[in-house]
């Protein structure tokens, strides 16, 4: 399977990431708990399935089918 993470950094430390196998945000610090949380519950978390679906699938369906092809 193809797993899709989106991280966030403040001061080169993540404070928040988008894993689409858990398909959530998850927050590695006080922070972005907080952001976590809010972002789950608010059209952020919608827009990153969006992507997920938009950006993600379709091209390791291009991908996917490519290798196939060589083998």
């Amino acid at each position: 399977g193809i797993e899709f993470i989106d991280s966030y950094y403040f001061n080169q430390a993540e404070y928040v990431r988008f894993n689409s196998t858990v398909g959530k945000y998850v927050g590695y610090t006080e922070y972005g708990v907080k952001n976590a949380e809010a972002w789950n519950k608010g059209s952020e978390l919608a827009q990153e399935l969006g992507e997920l679906e938009r950006f993600c699938k379709y091209n390791a369906d291009l991908h996917y089918g490519a290798v196939l092809d060589k083998t």
